[in-house]
């Protein structure tokens, strides 16, 4: 099994209740599974937890049979080999497109960086935009460029967080199926959060269904709020 989590939970300092807790998670290589659930829920939590930007209260987790976290070990984020897209993009206004994906490969050289960069914005289907700002770009371009640059150092698992938030709703379908055949393309173990049915079910191999912090077995008409 490529990701195992067990018995993780987490409580926010203050709190009496957990946020998470008891999940447990089985994730192969190269699927493509979502965490569906309602605001609050504690999905965010999760995905924050798996990036290492936050410790949880007990359990853990192996990606690839590497330990990432348990009761003696706490790997930081940027030693996991975790990509993320986060739900505002965070790309860098001041940088170019091309700059904005080579900015995690700092241990390349210079005609690495470049190749890298090449397969990048073929993978995205930008190769002419990289001279491009991102406020230059439209939204779905944007979510590209920052699927791009999460995917350039070449991450053992990539986490999504709302990945279609910030597009306008006739923009989503098409994006949806872009984001798809790029993960695929790219055989990347992903992990996406969303309240949205539609987009859990255009996209994932397998929908996790998460509720008040537990997992749980519900159906696939469960509404969102």
């Amino acid at each position: 099994m490529f990701i195992q989590i067990r018995e993780l939970q987490f409580q926010y300092k203050n709190t009496k209740k957990n946020t998470l807790d008891h999940i447990q998670v089985d994730i192969n290589k190269g699927e493509i599974v979502s965490i569906l659930g309602k605001s609050g829920s504690g999905k965010s939590t999760l995905l924050r937890i798996i990036a290492g930007l936050e410790n949880p209260t007990a359990g853990s987790m192996k990606v690839d049979g590497n330990v990432m976290f348990d009761a003696k070990t706490f790997i930081v984020p940027e030693k996991r080999g975790i990509g993320v897209v986060f739900q505002d993009y965070a790309l860098f206004p001041h940088m170019t497109v091309a700059q904005n994906i080579k900015y995690g490969l700092r241990k390349l050289n210079r005609k690495q960086k470049q190749e890298r960069l090449k397969e990048m914005l073929s993978l995205i289907n930008l190769a002419e935009y990289g001279h491009r700002y991102p406020y230059e770009l439209s939204g779905g371009q944007q979510q590209r460029v920052a699927l791009a640059r999460a995917l350039a150092p070449a991450p053992s698992l990539l986490l999504l967080d709302e990945p279609f938030s910030n597009l306008d709703a006739h923009l989503q379908e098409k994006i949806r199926d872009e984001l798809k055949e790029i993960l695929k393309k790219a055989q990347i173990t992903s992990i996406f959060v969303t309240h949205d049915f539609a987009d859990a079910k255009a996209i994932a191999d397998r929908i996790l269904y998460i509720d008040e912090g537990q997992l749980v077995n519900r159906a696939c008409d469960l509404v969102m709020s």
